[in-house]
């Protein structure tokens, strides 16, 4: 068994036990993007943030249920877009993960692996001045993310950022691995026009 399922397992027994410190560490490594995710399927940050607490609270009440099929973030994130799609269906709102079919023409800037071909060139020297300029970059970045379609957002959420499996990410948004293929693809392309128009 590795280190990081031994760390799983003492952190759902901490919060089985009612640790409010494991919590803590959970809700800060996850809650912004468990936001991020359903405000893709919600499409409003403010019901966003309810629905992640709603999970929270799930979370809460049925840990002790937990049996590790998956990771212990992939079964929050299913407890996750579960919510928000009921939130949503309740606000007549329809959200499909499906790619959509549309292409982009920023297809050759990633190899077969989805890796980009050419990185932006990165600062040799730190100034104040590339510091701020960093922030800038960085805030376009995440208004490019979140303007994503929410299929492509999520699947960059949970797969670049929270590290989760391809096959996790199927079973969580109930989507094919090579439609998560896809739509990280393109999440990725999108990311990089964004990185394009300020680098």
């Amino acid at each position: 068994m590795g280190d990081g399922e031994g760390d799983e397992r003492a952190l759902v027994q901490a919060l089985v036990a009612g640790e409010r410190a494991a919590f803590e560490q959970l809700f800060h490594r996850h809650n912004a993007a468990l936001v991020r995710v359903a405000a893709g399927i919600v499409q409003s940050r403010a019901t966003a943030e309810e629905v992640a607490q709603d999970a929270w609270v799930a979370v809460l009440r049925n840990i002790a249920g937990f049996e590790g099929r998956s990771s212990l973030a992939g079964w929050i994130f299913t407890i996750l877009v579960n919510k928000a799609r009921t939130r949503a269906a309740r606000d007549g709102r329809v959200v499909s993960f499906d790619d959509g079919g549309e292409e982009n023409s920023l297809a050759a800037a990633f190899d077969g692996r989805g890796r980009w071909k050419d990185m932006p060139a990165l600062w040799e020297e730190v100034t104040p001045e590339r510091i701020i300029a960093g922030r800038s970059v960085m805030a376009h970045v995440t208004a490019a993310i979140d303007a994503l379609p929410a299929g492509q957002r999520a699947v960059l959420v949970l797969r670049a950022q929270e590290g989760l499996a391809a096959a996790e990410v199927c079973e969580i948004l109930g989507i094919s691995e090579g439609n998560v293929r896809v739509l990280l693809h393109r999440a990725r392309l999108a990311v990089r026009a964004a990185l394009d128009e300020v680098l």
